[in-house]
């Protein structure tokens, strides 16, 4: 059985909730799983991340374009490594501890101090679909967030064309809570999303 986390009411703890998500985003951990390490993007993980940033397949039903340069993926390195210095919600490389390769990216936006939430959101590469690593990452960010970051309440969406990304959030205890219609314009077009979130008080941790 995993342990429940018990939920924060008052508004001194909300205060309490508020620090901790600070200090979480200012120092974010080095974390690892059964297969992976999440930790802080680095200059030298752009070749790694360009490898499969380039894929439209993987930008498709995301909000960034699949970059066409290696320079591109620099620059996102770069606004990354100015949110760490900030000690805003940022991204973490998702490295397969087996290879040392990046795989993947997942990170933290949106936060709300006053309302202790915030979204979450993650990337694959392609030749790393369907083999719960996605599921692993979110796992171990969500309990760093519950567990250590006073946060109540955590989102996540996904165009209602990618099931895959919905099926990551429902093993991971998020629950559907709606469809968005035309929540965000992506790509040229008006895109209808699913909203799924899970609250400190319900969810309990499991490993993947």
């Amino acid at each position: 059985m995993g342990k429940r986390i018990a939920p924060v009411l008052t508004l001194e703890d909300l205060r309490t909730g508020e620090n901790a998500a600070e200090r979480v985003f200012a120092r974010p951990p080095e974390m690892d799983t059964p297969r992976l390490r999440l930790r802080k993007i680095h200059m030298r993980d752009a070749a790694d991340l360009y490898s499969w940033s380039q894929d439209p397949g993987v930008a498709k039903y995301v909000l960034w374009d699949a970059h066409r340069s290696i320079r591109e993926t620099r620059s996102y390195i770069r606004y990354m490594k100015s949110l760490y210095r900030q000690g805003a919600p940022c991204s973490w490389a998702v490295v397969e501890r087996e290879s040392g390769k990046v795989i993947g990216t997942i990170g933290v936006m949106n936060w709300s101090p006053a309302f202790r939430s915030v979204e979450v959101g993650y990337s694959f590469g392609r030749a790393w679909w369907g083999q719960g690593y996605a599921t692993e990452a979110l796992l171990r960010v969500m309990k760093l967030l519950f567990e250590q970051g006073g946060i109540n309440r955590i989102e996540g969406m996904c165009d209602i064309r990618n099931p895959a990304s919905a099926r990551v959030m429902e093993k991971c205890g998020m629950k559907k809570e709606g469809i968005l219609r035309q929540r965000v314009y992506n790509k040229g077009e008006y895109v209808d999303v699913l909203l799924c979130a899970a609250l400190a008080g319900e969810w309990k941790y499991k490993t993947a």
